[in-house]
Order: structure tokens, then C-alpha cells, then sequence
């Protein structure tokens, strides 16, 4: 592990400290670590569209509204090649939440992930990526050595 020293204004620096004690880090560097990663995978799934990710992505809907889940479903066939799993949710009588894990390239992704929550009655669609490194690879895994895809998401 590597150390470093840096120097922040006093405002800023109780700033940082008022965010440590409202994500309940138990230090300066913790805190650190996850707001660089956070601001290295946003510029990764930026500047990379043909990189890969794995993604959540969850919206809710009114499955009373005409049509509606033909309309997402149509969008879930179309791009059956993205999902890992979805569930479904019953919140109440009339609205349903939806979570798919997703994994592709960062396009492909955010393009199916517009093309859902841009659906006429889908609301509260959120999509969060995080990038990773696809490797194949083969060895042991039980009775025999396997050839696979391992997810190595960006550290």
C-alpha cells in the first residue's frame, strides 16, 4: 500500500469530515479510497463505451397502465443477451419494482437501460455501472478443470 500526504483547505476539510460521519467511514482514507474509485469508474464508463460493465438497474411501474409490461418485456427480449437475473417486486396494488443485473459492454447497457426507463410509464429508473475486466480462464472446479469468464470489476 502506498501513503501519500496532501494538504485541503479548512472548509473543505470539515466538509470531508461531515461526510465520514454521515456514511459512517471509519477514517479519512476509507473515505478516500471510495470517493477516488467512484470518480475513476465514472470517468471509465465515460470515456469507454465499448469497455465492459455489470450493472443494476431498477425502475418502477404502474402495471395497471395499457400495455405497459408488454412494452418492457418487448425491451427485456430484445436484449436478452444483457441479463444475468431480474426480480420483481409487488409494492402495492397498482406498482411493481423491477431489478435486472445486467452484463455487457457499457453501450449496450446504457442503450437498453434508456430504452427501458424511457418507456411511457416507467418512473424511478436508475442505472448504476460499475466496470470490470473480463478474462478467460480454465482451471479446477470441483471434478474437473472448467473454461469460464471471470468479472474483475476496476479496483
Amino acid at each position: 500500500m502506498e501513503r501519500f500526504t496532501i494538504s485541503i483547505e479548512d472548509k473543505l476539510a470539515a466538509q470531508l469530515d461531515d461526510y465520514i460521519r454521515q456514511h459512517n467511514y471509519s477514517n479519512r482514507s476509507e473515505a478516500f479510497r471510495d470517493i477516488i474509485r467512484q470518480q475513476l469508474q465514472s470517468e471509465q464508463l465515460q470515456s469507454n463505451e465499448q469497455g465492459h460493465c455489470i450493472a443494476n438497474l431498477s425502475y418502477v411501474y404502474n402495471h395497471h397502465e395499457s400495455e405497459l409490461a408488454g412494452r418492457i418485456t418487448s425491451a427485456h427480449h430484445a436484449h436478452h443477451d444483457l441479463t444475468i437475473t431480474s426480480m420483481h417486486v409487488h409494492l402495492d396494488h397498482d406498482n411493481c419494482l423491477e431489478v435486472v443485473i445486467l452484463k455487457g459492454t457499457i453501450a449496450a447497457v446504457q442503450e437498453f437501460a434508456n430504452t427501458v426507463m424511457s418507456v411511457r410509464g416507467v418512473r424511478h429508473g436508475q442505472l448504476h455501472m460499475i466496470p470490470i475486466t473480463l478474462s478467460e480462464t480454465e482451471h479446477m472446479h470441483g471434478s474437473g478443470a472448467d473454461k469460464h469468464t471471470h468479472i474483475h470489476p476496476h479496483t
